[in-house]
C-alpha cells in the first residue's frame, strides 16, 4: 500500500492544487486549505437498526472536527443487516461487505488525500471491514462504534435478536404458541442500536477498546443514550490529535496489542467471527498472527462474562457493571494482557485504564473475577484433525460436555438442512453436516444462525452436533464447529462425507475427524469432482475467485501477483 504521507505535510497536494474551485464550491474558504482533512466515513442507512442511528454521531463527528480547526470530508460506506439476510441467498453478501467497506475506505482516503479517518459503523462487518480499512491505508484512524440496542422484553424474559431464531426452533417443535411467537418478534429489537448480545458486532467494537483503536468506554453505550453521541464527539477531536501528531494504525496495531483484543475477546465469550476478522485485520496491518495463535490464548484467558449467547445478560448489562474497561483492568492486573501497547489518545493501555472512571461496585452476576470464573479457559477452541487439517473454530461454553461422536447428516446447503431440522428428521446425537457453504463455495461463507437456532429451540443444542465450511452468527451456541479449512469447494474432506459416517467432536482433545479408513477416502477422492462456481459474474463471483482460505481470514488480496 503506497503511503501518501510520505511526500507531503498536511494539506499541501490542496494547498497547492489547481483543483481548489471544486472545494470552493462546497463553501471552503482559502484559509481551509491549511487545515487538515478528516474523512468521515459514515456508515448510516436505514437498512437495519444497527446502522440506523448513525448520521447523529456523524453530524457530531462534524461539528467536533470544525472545532479543531479542521476540515470534515464525509462519505458512505455500504452496510449488510445479518439478522435481515439470515438464511437467505443475501447472506452470501455478508462477509464480501467486509472487503467491499475497506475498499470503499480506502479508495476514499487514498483518493482524495485524507490526512486521517473517523470510521463510524454499526452492522457486524461494519468493524472488520473499517478496521481492516484503516490498517491498508495506515493513516491516522479511530473507529467509532454506533452502540448497542436496547433489550427487548416480553413475559419477563430479556430478548435480542436470537430470541427471534430460537423462537422458530421453540414453535415448529411445539414447543410455542403462535401467540408468543409472533410477540417475541415484535419486541426483540425495540431501539436503533447493534444486536444486544455479545454477538460478532458487539465483539469486534468491544475488542477495538483492547485494540487501543477506540477510545475506552465506548463500545457498550446503548445507540439511544446521549452518551453515545458525546463519545463520537470525543473520538473525532481524538483523531484530529493523533493527525497533528502523526499517530498511525501500524503504530497501535501490533502482534502485541492484537493478543490483548483476543484475550478480551475470550474473556467475554465474544464470537467466533472474531476468529476470521482478526485474521483478516493482521493480514491488512502486516503483522504476523495466525490461527493458532488464537488457541494460544484461549488456554491461558478465562471466560469471567456471563454474556449471550451462552450467557445469561447483554452489552447494557455489562456496561452498567464497568464495560470493558472493568474487563480490561481485570486482565491486566492478572498480567493477561500488555499494558504498554500505545492507543489513539497516545497514552497505553495502562495509562487509559488508569485515568478511567474509578472502579464501580461490582455486578458479580455481570463480571466474574480471574478466580471464580464462568470457564477456567477461553471458549474459542481451534481444532484439527483430518476433516480440518488448517483448523476450524468450536464454540465451547455453554455445554456441560463438548464432545460428540455420532452419524454424518449430509447436506450440500443451509437450506437443504434446515428443511430436515424443520421436518424433525434431526435426532440426538446426530452429526449435521452443512458443506460447500465456505468463501468459495457459498461463496462469501454464509452464517448457520437459522439451522443452529432451530435445533436449540427444539432443545437438541446439547445432543446434536454441526459443522459447516460456513459460519456462524455471533449468537449461536451449541455443539457447532464452523470455518472448517480446507473447504468443499476446494476437494477439503468435508466434501467426502457420506450419510452415517461417523464423525468425532472433542474438544478436549482439539479434534475434529471423520472416523473412516485412509483407502476408503482415497477411493472417494478420486471419484470426487470439483464443482462449477455458482456465479461467473458480479461481485460474488469476483469475491470467490480472490478470497483465501478461512483459515487466513478470507481475505481478497492475499499474494495476488504470486
Amino acid at each position: 500500500m503506497p503511503d501518501n504521507r510520505r511526500s507531503r505535510n498536511i494539506t499541501q497536494g490542496v494547498n497547492r492544487s489547481p483543483n481548489r474551485s471544486m472545494y470552493y464550491a462546497m463553501g471552503y474558504k482559502k484559509e481551509d486549505f491549511d487545515k487538515p482533512m478528516i474523512g468521515i466515513a459514515n456508515g448510516h442507512s436505514t437498512i437495519t437498526p444497527c446502522n440506523s442511528g448513525l448520521q447523529k454521531l456523524a453530524d457530531a463527528a462534524i461539528e467536533a472536527i470544525r472545532a479543531c480547526d479542521a476540515n470534515p470530508q464525509v462519505f458512505g460506506t455500504p452496510t449488510i443487516s445479518d439478522g435481515m439476510s439470515m438464511g437467505t441467498e443475501g447472506m452470501k453478501y455478508s462477509l464480501i461487505s467486509r472487503e467491499v467497506i475497506a475498499d470503499c475506505i480506502e479508495t476514499a482516503i487514498m483518493g482524495q488525500w485524507m490526512d486521517g479517518c473517523v470510521v463510524i459503523g454499526g452492522c457486524d462487518k461494519n468493524m472488520p471491514g473499517g478496521m481492516i480499512g484503516l490498517a491498508r491505508v495506515n493513516v491516522p484512524g479511530i473507529y467509532v462504534y454506533g452502540g448497542t440496542i436496547l433489550p427487548g422484553e416480553y413475559k419477563g424474559r430479556a430478548l435480542t435478536i436470537v430470541s427471534s431464531f430460537e423462537a422458530v426452533g421453540e414453535f415448529t417443535a411445539g414447543r410455542m404458541s403462535e401467540e408468543d411467537f409472533e410477540e417475541i418478534e415484535k419486541r426483540a429489537c425495540p431501539s436503533s442500536g447493534s444486536c444486544g448480545g455479545m454477538y460478532t458486532a458487539n465483539t469486534m467494537s468491544s475488542s477495538f477498546e483492547a485494540l487501543g483503536m477506540s477510545l475506552l468506554g465506548s463500545s457498550t453505550m446503548a445507540n439511544p443514550d446521549e452518551e453515545k453521541t458525546q463519545s463520537a464527539a470525543a473520538s473525532a477531536r481524538v483523531l484530529v490529535a493523533a493527525v497533528r501528531a502523526n499517530l498511525r494504525p501500524r503504530d497501535i496495531i501490533t502482534r502485541q496489542s492484537i493478543t490483548n483484543a483476543v484475550a478480551l475477546i475470550m474473556a467475554l465469550g465474544g464470537s467466533t467471527n472474531a476468529v476470521l476478522h482478526y485474521l483478516a485485520i493482521a493480514h491488512a496491518a502486516e503483522v504476523p498472527f495466525a490461527i493458532d495463535d488464537f488457541e494460544a490464548i484461549r488456554k491461558r484467558v478465562p471466560v469471567i462474562c456471563d454474556l449471550k449467547p451462552s450467557g445469561r445478560f447483554v452489552a447494557t448489562d455489562l456496561h452498567r457493571a464497568g464495560g470493558v474497561i472493568e474487563v480490561l483492568r481485570i486482565l491486566l492486573e492478572g498480567k493477561l494482557i500488555d499494558g504498554s501497547c500505545l492507543t489513539i489518545t497516545g497514552k497505553t493501555l495502562a495509562e487509559e485504564i488508569a485515568l478511567a472512571a474509578p472502579r464501580k461496585a461490582p455486578l458479580a452476576d455481570v463480571i466474574r473475577t480471574l478466580e471464580a470464573p464462568l470457564y477456567p479457559q477461553g471458549h474459542l477452541a481451534i481444532l484439527k484433525g483430518n476433516l480440518a487439517t488448517e483448523g476450524c473454530v468450536a464454540k465451547i461454553t455453554g455445554l456441560k460436555n463438548p464432545v460428540i461422536i455420532g452419524p454424518a447428516r449430509v447436506f450440500d446447503s443451509e437450506y437443504a438442512a434446515m428443511d430436515a431440522i424443520v421436518a424433525r428428521a434431526i435426532k440426538p446425537g446426530d452429526v449435521v453436516v452443512i458443506r460447500y457453504v465456505g468463501p468459495k463455495g457459498g461463496p462469501g461463507m454464509p452464517e448457520m444462525l437459522a439451522p443452529t437456532s432451530a435445533l436449540v429451540g427444539q432443545g437438541l443444542g446439547e445432543s446434536v452436533g454441526l459443522i459447516t465450511d460456513g459460519r456462524f452468527s455471533g449468537g449461536t451456541w451449541g455443539m457447532v464447529v464452523g470455518h472448517v479449512a480446507p473447504e468443499a469447494y476446494v476437494g477439503g474432506l468435508i466434501a467426502l462425507i457420506e450419510e452415517n459416517d461417523l464423525i468425532t467432536i472433542d474438544a478436549h482433545r482439539l479434534l475434529l475427524q471423520l472416523e473412516v479408513d485412509d483407502e476408503t477416502i482415497a477411493l472417494r477422492r478420486s471419484r470426487w469432482v470439483a464443482p462449477k462456481p455458482r456465479y461467473s459474474r458480479g461481485v460474488l463471483a469476483k469475491f470467490a475467485r480472490l478470497t483465501s482460505s478461512a483459515s487466513v481470514g478470507a481475505v481478497t488480496d492475499l499474494d495476488l501477483f504470486d
